[in-house]
């Protein structure tokens, strides 16, 4: 038999003190500040080793959960970090260490060139390239697809000829795959195109087309195409400038070629 009493029963000081400990915990929760994420919150990956011994042989499972929770760092207790206040050397050691549990993952490098690089930040964009660049040349002819997006932000968002051509340079010489598009093959071509380097240019598609990398009768004729364009562009520029010589003195004092 339980012994209960109504609510009736309990005085009146009793239930006041209970009413004014509530609003009190109510009071104090609201005046609490909301928790925040902060960017140092983000810390350094263990040690390869420790990972996998903590993977329990699966360094695969272990590495998508790794990064799905890399991922979701910006948003902690409902509040949000942006990835600009993060420390990108941290973020480029979880994605490394993320890699090396699974070598075949491509989405790491997905977040590298698609996510941490388009940050307003040049110098963290720079970092993140750098990154993808890197982890290319370990495994050029299956991370092939974020260094062709690395060579499109280094030329359209950094506005460095100079690195989309160092990019774009790598993915025609390490990447050897038949299945390789030739538009990734061919991103040198174009830049230098853009730049008005056209003598280069046609180096570089003779190189491809000499190179038996090629194989595809459609590709070699679009390069074919691609390296006639160009030759006719470099004799209408050469004939277009002013020649010293017979009947062409007042040209060549006025306009001398150096």
């Amino acid at each position: 038999m339980r012994d209960e009493r109504p609510l009736s029963h309990v005085s009146a000081p009793v239930l006041a003190l209970l009413a004014a400990g509530l609003a009190l915990q109510l009071g104090l929760h609201a005046a609490l500040p909301a928790p925040r994420a902060k960017a140092p919150d983000l810390l350094l990956p263990p040690a390869s080793s420790l990972l996998r011994l903590a993977s329990l042989g699966e360094p695969i499972a272990l590495a998508k959960i790794l990064m799905l929770q890399l991922q979701s760092f910006d948003y902690q207790s409902g509040s949000k970090v942006p990835y600009k206040d993060l420390d990108y050397s941290r973020v480029e050691a979880w994605l490394a260490r993320i890699l090396e549990l699974d070598p075949k993952g491509q989405y790491p490098l997905l977040a590298a060139s698609r996510l941490y690089a388009e940050v307003p930040d040049e110098a963290r964009q720079r970092r993140m390239l750098d990154f993808v660049y890197r982890q290319y040349l370990l495994d050029p002819n299956r991370r092939w697809p974020w260094l062709a997006h690395a060579t499109f932000l280094a030329k359209h968002r950094l506005k460095d000829m100079d690195l989309a051509i160092k990019y774009a340079a790598a993915l025609q010489k390490y990447t050897t795959a038949e299945n390789v598009p030739i538009w990734a093959k061919t991103m040198e071509v174009f830049i230098r195109e853009d730049m008005n380097e056209l003598e280069t240019a046609r180096v570089v598609i003779g190189g491809l087309l000499s190179s038996g990398k090629i194989t595809d009768p459609g590709e070699l004729k679009f390069l074919d195409g691609r390296l006639r364009e160009i030759e006719q562009r470099l004799k209408k520029g050469a004939s277009s400038k002013p020649q010293r010589g017979k009947g062409n003195e007042a040209v060549g004092h006025a306009a001398p070629l150096r």
